[in-house]
């Protein structure tokens, strides 16, 4: 929601400076967007904010009064009450008839006015309108655009000229009918029988809640028009706008409910600016049908101050909580601790404690409330398939192995799924064929990853004689296993692992043994060796960019030993060498013998560039010459 400080200003006269407002907003309201300033077409200064309003407030915070009698009551500020803006001429009796013929339309008022004349709207309506990032189009449809976004209740303007016999009924649509609405010229919007429409005889004038239809709308020559004020159910308004796409405005006040009392401001508030907008206008009396006034019922909610105190978990006073409750102008009833709170027609948030404790705590601020964890007496209890899980794992880590996690889905099972991929229809029957495969793609890539042997295990459910079981499978270049946990914790893992153990691979399986390991972060360094509570390097994290590989093969004398050659390679390959360089190969002949080294080359803060690695092979390549080899 775009909300305009001038605006605001116009409202609270001693508003704080522009900068001071986003912070307030901040900590108090809600989310701050953005705040833009701008200039104005006057040439004053205004300062936009978007501010991010939450659906439980954006029955009375989408509007610029509604945030103006926030910042009011937040920094006991006198709000200028603008029922006293608007004068409305002495109105006439009306031929206007209204039928309301479904349960989504809650409420609905109408009036007529002449002898409008259509042109443009003066220049503070306009100013008002797109300094908020809205197009002007004419004093009409620009009026009842401002009452919008000064109150929050979406209103509309017909012409009368369109209205058959001066009725309009409000009904549910007839499935397969069609409107071609505003803003969509050439498209038809095509109906369902659950939505709502304003209707004239034969003729849709509208969606209610959601777009007027172009045939019924403001044309230059409109001199009679019908204002509509109207409350329509949030649950309909949402479905008829989301499925045809008419994501509107109006729609989306709507779909977060508003009040129907809030008709009455927004007829006067619409008759005042067009009173004002065409002076020789008149008005003829307001037909209001409101169905069920009872709909929204006076709301009183009890609480006690210690209520409050213990959901927001700090210590207030009566004196503090009554303080606040005035500022907002709230009705209430006090006795001793107690409270009874008569919630405002236009704060549909407010139903419970809860929620009078979260206003409480907002207003005061968060920042105010320390954070203490509760004490909470509970001894947790030890699920045994767990613990036998973390024993598993424990056991395999210890090994050296790793733990890797394989797809459910196969493509042939005994259990089938619905609406999969082609090679995902079934749930695996084993755990084996799975980690067969990553095994194979591990020890294609083992010396990329600085390992010279594979090893990985997996724990998962398999599906099989229409049952599911929980299985662990290892594999390694000797062998691979497959077992249920239960089998093989009997065999292998019954012991608990001893808590000084260090033979662990701290490279790979830091995270693993942590995760499982008892006592806190402390208690499980002092098991590690000595030099990992001193070296926290030890624990560096791989690289997330692509590494580069360069073999070189060199000739040199047969009494030469190959760790020479690995001297250079370590010296010359600078920080972008990862791990030892990996002799491949080697063979004698005429009295040399060849070393075939494998170099890794990978940066932590880039993508390697081609050109970097042949610098650095270059100087390889001169130092092993200047040492009297040959590089084959």
């Amino acid at each position: 929601m775009f909300i305009s400080y001038n605006w605001l200003e116009s409202y609270i006269s001693d508003i704080p400076e522009p900068h001071h407002l986003e912070s307030i907003f901040t900590y108090h309201l809600c989310e701050v967007e953005s705040v833009t300033a701008i200039e104005s077409i006057d040439g004053k200064k205004d300062w936009i904010y978007d501010l991010g309003i939450l659906p439980n407030r954006a029955h009375d915070l989408l509007s610029h009064q509604g945030v103006a009698r926030e910042l009011a009551g937040l920094l006991e500020l006198t709000f200028k009450d603008p029922t006293s803006m608007y004068k409305v001429p002495p109105s006439v009796t009306t031929d206007l008839k209204v039928e309301i013929n479904s349960p989504s339309c809650r409420r609905y008022s109408a009036r007529i006015v002449r002898n409008i004349k259509i042109g443009p709207s003066p220049k503070w309506v306009v100013e008002y309108l797109e300094n908020i990032g809205q197009r002007s189009i004419n004093n009409i449809v620009d009026a009842t655009n401002i009452v919008m976004y000064d109150c929050g209740q979406p209103t509309h303007a017909f012409d009368l000229g369109k209205i058959t016999n001066y009725e309009l009924r409000i009904t549910n649509a007839k499935e397969g009918e069609e409107l071609k609405v505003v803003g969509r010229e050439g498209i038809l919007a095509k109906l369902k029988e659950n939505d709502l429409t304003i209707t004239s005889g034969e003729k849709i004038l509208a969606l209610g809640g959601v777009k007027g239809g172009l045939d019924s709308g403001i044309t230059d020559g409109t001199t009679d028009i019908v204002l509509e004020v109207a409350n329509f159910d949030p649950t309909s308004v949402r479905k008829t706008a989301r499925r045809l796409g008419l994501l509107s405005d109006s729609a989306k006040r709507f779909e977060n409910d508003l009040s129907p009392s809030l008709c009455d401001f927004a007829m006067l508030e619409l008759s005042g600016l067009i009173a004002e907008i065409c002076p020789e206008a008149t008005f003829e009396d307001v037909v209001d049908i409101y169905p069920n006034k009872d709909l929204q019922k006076e709301v009183k909610v009890d609480f006690t101050l210690e209520n409050i105190n213990k959901i927001l978990g700090i210590s207030i006073t009566g004196e503090e909580v009554e303080d606040i409750l005035k500022r907002y102008n709230f009705t209430y009833k006090k006795d001793g601790n107690n409270f009874t709170l008569e919630v405002p027609p236009m704060r549909l948030d407010l139903t419970n404690t809860s929620d009078i404790a979260e206003e409480i705590g907002r207003i005061i601020g968060y920042d105010k409330v320390i954070p203490q964890l509760p004490k909470i007496n509970f001894t947790p209890k030890e699920n045994p398939v767990y613990e036998n899980i973390k024993k598993a794992r424990n056991y395999l880590v210890e090994s050296g192995y790793r733990e890797v996690m394989t797809y459910a889905f196969t493509e042939k099972g005994e259990v089938e799924v619905l609406a999969s991929a082609s090679d995902k229809n079934f749930m695996r029957t084993n755990l084996s064929d799975g980690l067969r495969n990553a095994y194979e793609l591990n020890k294609l890539n083992s010396q990329f990853l600085g390992h010279d042997e594979i090893k990985i295990f997996e724990i998962g459910t398999v599906f099989k004689n229409g049952e599911e079981f929980l299985n662990i499978a290892f594999v390694n270049k000797k062998e691979m296993k497959e077992m249920s946990l239960d089998e093989f914790i009997r065999d292998n893992a019954s012991e608990e692992l001893p808590s000084g153990s260090t033979n662990i691979s701290l490279e790979g399986n830091f995270s693993a043994r942590a995760s499982s390991a008892q006592g806190s972060h402390n208690e499980l360094l002092a098991s590690l060796p000595d030099s990992t509570t001193t070296d926290i390097s030890y624990f560096k994290m791989w690289s997330l960019y692509p590494f580069m590989v360069r073999d070189i093969a060199v000739w040199v004398p047969e009494d030469v030993e190959s760790s020479v050659l690995s001297q250079v390679y370590t010296e010359f390959g600078t920080e972008l060498l990862q791990g030892e360089p990996k002799l491949l190969d080697m063979f004698k002949k005429n009295g040399k013998i060849s070393y075939a080294y494998r170099l890794i080359f990978q940066s932590y803060d880039r993508t390697l560039e081609t050109e970097e690695v042949n610098m650095i092979m270059s100087k390889i390549t001169e130092k092993i010459a200047s040492l009297g080899y040959e590089v084959r």
